[in-house]
């Protein structure tokens, strides 16, 4: 079986809109707040012609501290899978204290992922806006994309391998960089007359 390649996005402030407050990000309160990104679906799209698996990858921590339930925060998560036709869509419901090992910035739901889906990780991305994103993505052997929206907390450090500031941004530099590097790969060696 071939190795697929897979772009693994954040959900909230990458595919849906971030709830920001005192400039840091938090998630929609529920399913009938939740805000897609504009022009993600079609984006989207863009890189499933280009042959990559799309999965979300998403800390919810405020499972674990009792702010919301399981249920409430996968009603959002199924809305988010079937609006924008996802292939998979992972969460992580622990806080930092449970040292969970799927919880960004470790790579553990990248790395299920990749096992499930038969993932070649060197060929795939992670992108996401905030540090524990590129962190998990660098972490499992990714490429990395940061959306900067300058949130009130730390940058990624180091940073990510690229940065761009928006959805939009990243999308489009995915396929430059894919497209660029398939058509390397394809005239390497080859003499041009």
């Amino acid at each position: 079986m071939t190795p697929k390649r897979a772009v693994f996005f954040d959900r909230d402030g990458v595919l849906n809109k971030a709830v920001v407050k005192n400039g840091r990000p938090y998630p929609p309160d529920d399913a009938t707040s939740l805000v897609i990104t504009v022009g993600a679906a079609g984006l989207l799209t863009e890189l499933r012609e280009l042959g990559f698996l799309l999965i979300c990858v998403t800390n919810q921590p405020d499972i674990a501290r009792g702010l919301r339930t399981q249920a409430d925060v996968m009603a959002i998560c199924d809305r988010v899978k079937f609006e924008l036709a996802l292939d998979d869509l992972l969460i992580c419901p622990h806080d930092n204290r449970d040292d969970c090992p799927c919880r960004k910035p470790k790579p553990g739901m990248l790395t299920a992922a990749a096992a499930n889906w038969g993932v070649d990780l060197p060929s795939s991305w992670m992108g996401g806006d905030r540090a524990g994103d590129v962190g998990a993505g660098r972490n499992a052997g990714c490429r990395t994309i940061f959306i900067d929206y300058d949130y009130d907390e730390p940058k990624p450090e180091p940073p990510a391998d690229y940065t761009c500031r928006s959805l939009l941004e990243s999308v489009h530099l995915i396929k430059e960089v894919t497209i660029h590097h398939e058509n390397h790969k394809r005239f390497k060696g080859k003499i041009v007359r």
